[in-house]
């Protein structure tokens, strides 16, 4: 099996070269990987940082660039096309989540017992250094889209989507 592991990038020349050396480090036992970093038309030296991690992990990192600001859905959209992977895991730039978590995050999908895994901020009761508006009003439209949709969800803005290629294969994204 062989894992994407796609960062939508803008403007996160403070915490990217953080963030790729966690991802690089994540000891995913005998799963293949690529890192692709998508950058949405930074301003800061985001690009060049990405680029001198690139050239650190030539075979594990695929770079690529937008010329202006599009907005993280293209940047997203920009990765997922370059992936290669059979299975696809969304990282955001920012270190708010841990890379640690990607191998709760792909037991699921690899035991067979379902094709798309969200994360959440909020099942680990030691990342609680959400703010407490964000946390309630999170928690009033997690709610919401629980009753709405019948779904079992901790966290519906969460950062970390994984899922088997295949799942994209009917959804247009915009």
């Amino acid at each position: 099996m062989k894992l994407s592991i796609v960062i939508p990038v803008y403007n996160e020349e403070m915490t990217i070269r953080e963030l790729i050396d966690r991802v690089v480090r994540v000891d995913l036992g005998n799963i293949e990987r690529e890192i692709i970093v998508a950058n949405d038309g930074s301003t800061d030296e985001s690009a060049f940082i990405i680029e001198e991690q690139r050239q650190a992990y030539p075979s594990l990192i695929r770079f690529f660039s937008m010329p202006i600001n599009l907005g993280k859905g293209a940047a997203v959209r920009l990765g997922l096309h370059h992936a290669t992977g059979d299975v696809i895991l969304i990282q955001d730039a920012d270190l708010e989540l841990d890379p640690n978590e990607y191998g709760r995050l792909l037991q699921p999908i690899l035991d067979g017992k379902t094709s798309v895994v969200y994360g959440s901020r909020f099942l680990n009761a030691r990342k609680r250094n959400i703010p407490l508006r964000t946390r309630l009003a999170n928690s009033f439209l997690t709610g919401l889209t629980n009753l709405l949709f019948g779904a079992h969800l901790s966290d519906m803005e969460t950062a970390y989507k994984v899922f088997r290629r295949e799942m994209l294969q009917d959804i247009r994204l915009r």
